[in-house]
């Protein structure tokens, strides 16, 4: 009796950890938003700059997605795990001790390896840890709600921290927790292998990883490089000709990375335009959403991460909703819904860029609504709709579809919200060079105007910060609005007919 309680006490200790563990993926990502202003303020960054912190973490994430779990079949997963939390630990501090935007891009980039490949892991020392019964259910569910509670309050907690402590803090608290969960593990955690792991898809993480990157950097360089030139097009024919090898070599490769005969069921697939469609809109949004608070409607960066609860809490509140719709009306038709009401809310926050602020607070519930009803059943309808020994690949690709999908559209949304600006300044203000307003409007777009540039712009052009400047922004975001509420839309379509194709042939 005295083991048994002994062995429950640790696999609670164990549970502990890997939701640590979770909650500072989350965190990472969501916290860091907010505050990119003061980091433009800080550290000098430019718009482009901006994005790249951002993505370097997603797109590096994406690369040890599919390759993580294989390692750690191999060589222990309770090892990989405790390496890579170190690894998170010591990047986090180095991210805060950034002198520089480009050092902090590179240490996001090697922070986005080691977190997502320990976020990666935590799946696999659940399913060990806890292998059946009610134990298991428990374990999950606590572990979804932390994860959740990493995502949904990561702004408000990093804007506490840099309005009360310094911005550096959003990172170096990592390193405290990272070394909390590593002495923690140690005794708790059950190490596990393999020994039939499959090999490494090494050359399939690297294409793919390389696809992204020069799809990504072609959309975000493109303003400053111009998209026709010489420079960008090859950077675009790169990224489709990698592509195209990445297809031959899974095509070829006798343990692929991504088996592209499980899109031949329905289910899956349909659940993956769910897995796009979340990230087509909403997360990238979560990037230029405090920017709309701060630059356009003046708030401070403790207002603007309260008011960014709207988006995010709901997301907590609604996956419960999500499963019982699902089990009535079936995952055809509510993982179709959930993306159409993410589309509602979007187009409810371009009304409220006319309307008033109210208005956009209820679009960004009815977003948060949308994406808590999908977010579950996208991933339990991917994984159930293959055989159990593809389970593991269908979760990679259903994480890796959102984490690609993310880099590029942060890429596309930034594009939009700099060229929006640009054509309401390039109105407002024809005396002025293109070269000057297309500067005007990065600047604007990454809240980094003071006030002395203010009046320098003020007196040089003859004009009002108040009666040009925020119009210029409210432009460029309702592009986003719309961009987002559209294709989301699209793709609720889309996954509509793939879930439902007696809808089509009925039509046809």
């Amino acid at each position: 009796m005295q083991n048994q309680d002994q062995g429950q006490l640790t696999n609670w200790r164990a549970l502990i950890t890997i939701c640590l563990a979770a909650l500072m993926f989350g965190l990472e990502i969501t916290s860091v938003p907010v505050i990119l202003p003061t980091l433009e303020k800080a550290l000098g960054s430019n718009f482009s700059q901006l994005q790249w912190i951002m993505n370097a973490y997603t797109i590096a994430c994406t690369m040890v997605l599919m390759g993580t779990g294989t390692l750690a079949d191999r060589f222990g997963r309770k090892k990989v795990f405790i390496a890579n939390v170190i690894g998170f630990g010591i990047t986090s501090i180095i991210c805060g001790a950034a002198g520089s935007t480009e050092l902090l891009i590179a240490s996001r980039f090697f922070q986005g390896m080691t977190g997502g490949a320990m976020f990666i892991c935590t799946i696999a020392l659940l399913s060990h840890q806890f292998p059946d019964g009610p134990q298991r259910s428990k374990a999950f569910a606590a572990w979804g709600i932390i994860a959740g509670i990493g995502l949904g309050f990561g702004p408000i907690i990093g804007g506490i921290i840099s309005e009360t402590i310094n911005w550096r803090w959003v990172f170096l608290v990592h390193g405290g927790l990272a070394l909390g969960t590593v002495l923690l593990a140690r005794p708790s955690i059950t190490e596990s292998r393999d020994p039939h792991a499959a090999r490494l898809d090494l050359t399939g993480i690297l294409l793919l990883s390389a696809a992204v990157f020069a799809l990504t950097y072609y959309i975000t360089q493109g303003p400053e490089n111009g998209f026709s030139s010489s420079f960008s097009l090859l950077v675009l024919l790169a990224a489709v000709l990698l592509v195209i090898l990445f297809i031959l070599a899974e095509l070829r490769q006798p343990y692929p990375m991504i088996d592209f005969k499980v899109f031949r069921v329905r289910q899956f697939t349909g659940a993956i335009m769910g897995c796009i469609g979340m990230n087509f809109s909403f997360w990238p949004l979560m990037v230029f959403l405090p920017l709309y608070f701060q630059a356009v409607l003046h708030y401070d960066t403790l207002t603007t991460s309260m008011c960014l609860l709207a988006y995010t809490v709901p997301t907590l509140l609604f996956p419960p909703a999500g499963e019982r719709l699902m089990l009535r009306y079936g995952a055809g038709r509510v993982i179709p819904a959930g993306l159409l009401l993410i589309g509602t809310g979007f187009f409810t926050m371009y009304a409220g860029g006319i309307a008033g602020w109210q208005l956009l607070l209820t679009g960004c519930v009815l977003a948060g609504s949308g994406l808590g009803m999908v977010n579950t059943p996208v991933t339990n309808t991917a994984t159930a709709a293959v055989p159990g020994d593809r389970a593991g690949m269908a979760s990679g690709i259903d994480v890796s579809s959102r984490l690609i999908t993310l880099a590029i559209n942060i890429a596309l949304m930034g594009f939009l919200l700099v060229q929006g600006t640009f054509s309401y300044l390039e109105d407002a203000l024809p005396l002025a060079t293109p070269d000057q307003l297309f500067a005007l409007s990065k600047q604007l777009v990454a809240g980094s105007l003071t006030m002395e540039q203010v009046m320098n712009t003020e007196t040089l052009m003859g004009i009002s910060q108040q009666k040009v400047f925020g119009k210029a922004l409210e432009q460029g975001f309702g592009r986003v609005f719309l961009y987002g509420g559209a294709g989301v839309s699209m793709l609720a379509l889309i996954s509509f007919l793939i879930f439902n194709p007696q809808i089509k042939k009925k039509t046809d």
